[in-house]
């Protein structure tokens, strides 16, 4: 029966912080996957080419780095719950305003810096998510998550219809507007759902007196954890592939589709509903049953059906509707086995005590990996639109082995565990 599916047991099982991050998801979740698609060709519009482009990209990455290594001191110093609602109001409404009023480069590239603030809130989001919930709950919980986001599917389609009926400029535009009001409403709420994390009020009590780079310095006693933990690497690694793959995805696609593939810009929404559609199944239909593997083997298949779909759109004709079609479903099939099992991998490998520190360090270490691959997808993109992707399907293939060793290391160390 639907109402024993698991997904929908453990939404109405929800309690406290969960109970809110999940609830207020789809606020920011449906405006982000509407603009998502046309933010490329937007900036096109505006005369930046596929350069400036991967270039922005990668300036907001070098900025995020310095967000990145405050956001686990200052989490620490404010806690979970004021720091997402500071950090989400300049990360996400700032920006979406300035995208909406965009007149020339000037306006993508300060957008790029603020949005970058977004590290920190990334970090404090994550720990009032977990920090009193239920580790158990935690797969089903980031499923949702991520189906808030997909909700934007099933009105994706109306936003070709505006791109067909008022042109491409003026219909970014209002949707950029539109992200503006529901995501700020999205933090008003969030904040006045929520409470501090016990965690939150711990590390907000030992941090009072000291100065935020102070509470820097511990760092280094932090990352010598990191190091000694074999699982926490393996995961650090795929946080990194996965983190280069989503940045390129999200900024070449739409260039690719539209200019090389020559997809009509009033269908590019079809392809994202379709992508959604397929995330949607496998999170009700196929995520359930994947509840007695470990982590590692669904994550394999979804590496291999990820592979197998850049192949595809690699060698997608110009003007093919349908095979640009199989290549989008079986990417959205696959990515949910990849991308949600990582995040819930990433959450249960680190010590709770230090979750905020840690979490920064790793989001640092993804930052400096991925940075100078917004350029080096510009530069691609300028040779050949489908380089980029090229350049995805490897970094899958690594991630296949990575997953590959660390399933191989887990099982040693149960041996190991068992053996003493």
């Amino acid at each position: 029966p639907v109402k024993s599916h698991p997904l929908l047991l453990t939404l109405r099982r929800l309690r406290g912080n969960a109970r809110g991050c999940v609830l207020t998801e789809p606020l920011w979740g449906i405006p982000f996957n509407l603009y998502a698609p046309y933010a490329s060709l937007y900036m096109l519009a505006f005369g930046l080419d596929d350069r400036q482009i991967g270039l922005f990209a990668s300036i907001g990455m070098f900025v995020q780095v310095i967000w990145t290594v405050l956001s686990g001191a200052i989490t620490d110093k404010l806690g979970r719950k004021r720091t997402t609602l500071i950090f989400d109001l300049i990360s996400w409404s700032v920006p979406t305003l300035i995208w909406a009023i965009a007149q020339n480069a000037t306006y993508f590239l300060i957008a790029a810096i603020v949005n970058a603030t977004w590290r920190v809130t990334h970090n404090s989001w994550n720990c009032l998510l977990v920090e009193d919930t239920d580790a158990d709950l935690l797969v089903d919980i980031y499923s949702w998550i991520y189906i808030a986001g997909l909700l934007a599917a099933f009105v994706a389609p109306a936003t070709g219809l505006f791109v067909g009926r008022f042109g491409l400029v003026p219909t970014v535009r209002a949707l950029y507007l539109l992200a503006f009001v529901m995501m700020t409403a999205k933090f008003i709420i969030l904040n006045s759902l929520v409470t501090e994390t016990q965690q939150g009020q711990a590390r907000m009590q030992e941090t009072r007196d000291e100065p935020l780079f102070s509470v820097l310095q511990g760092s280094g006693k932090v990352l010598r954890q990191i190091l000694h933990t074999p699982a926490t690497l393996y995961t650090v690694g795929l946080m990194i592939l996965l983190s280069i793959a989503s940045s390129i995805r999200g900024t070449f696609w739409s260039i690719l589709v539209a200019e090389e593939l020559q997809i009509d810009e009033k269908y590019l929404a079809l392809y994202p509903f379709v992508r959604s559609i397929m995330m949607l199944l496998f999170f009700f239909l196929v995520m359930p049953a994947l509840r007695k593997w470990r982590i590692h083997k669904p994550m394999l298949l979804g590496f291999a059906g990820l592979i197998l779909s850049q192949l595809l759109l690699i060698l997608t004709p110009p003007g093919n509707y349908f095979f640009l079609f199989l290549a989008t479903a079986l990417e959205g099939f696959a990515t949910p086995a990849a991308y949600t099992l990582l995040d819930t991998l990433t959450v249960t490998t680190v010590d709770a005590a230090e979750r905020a520190r840690i979490m920064a360090l790793l989001n640092l270490a993804v930052i400096l990996g991925s940075s100078p691959f917004g350029w080096i997808a510009g530069e691609l993109s300028a040779l050949n639109r489908r380089l980029p992707f090229v350049l995805i399907t490897v970094i899958f293939v690594i991630s296949a082995i990575l997953t590959f060793l660390a399933s191989r290391a887990t099982e040693r160390q149960l041996a190991t565990e068992a053996a003493s």
